[in-house]
């Protein structure tokens, strides 16, 4: 896997050369290790280690339900009420952070009404605070620390 712009963390690599896995902290199990999920996997880190975000209030895989339509949200972050405020999407490193993830981002988001769009390719991120009133998102010049928020 390539390195990323986001910190290091302890990596806990599993399975075989053939199917390696990763250890997912908020699942608390291995998965496959995809490029999307070397990115995932760090930027979940990159949350709780080095912004405050508590684990507690995170999931990944989120599935969600547009008609008869299944999707999953990469990440969510809850509030202690369990109201979701942000939610994450993250592609490998290989892909381009372009209009069509904003777009896909904000499918999820007609569902869960939240206060912060983040997308991240692991090497370009970008987090979106949600100006209902005005119908638009306002880019933040940084992903916020979870008191910020």
């Amino acid at each position: 896997m390539i390195p990323l712009n986001l910190p290091s963390f302890a990596i806990k690599i599993g399975g075989s050369r053939e199917r390696p896995t990763i250890y997912d902290i908020l699942r608390r199990k291995y998965v496959a290790l995809t490029p999307e999920e070397w990115v995932r996997q760090h930027f979940v880190h990159y949350l709780t280690e080095h912004k405050g975000y508590p684990a507690s209030l995170m999931a990944n895989e989120v599935r969600l339900q547009i008609g008869a339509k299944q999707l999953r949200a990469d990440s969510v972050l809850y509030d202690t009420g369990l109201h979701p405020r942000m939610i994450i999407e993250y592609k490998a490193p290989n892909i381009a952070i372009t209009q069509k993830v904003f777009d896909q981002i904000s499918a999820y988001n007609l569902l869960l009404h939240v206060d912060y769009l983040v997308v991240s390719n692991g090497l370009d991120s970008y987090c979106c605070k949600m100006d209902y009133v005005g119908k638009k998102y306002l880019f933040l010049e940084a992903i916020p620390d979870y008191r910020d928020i």
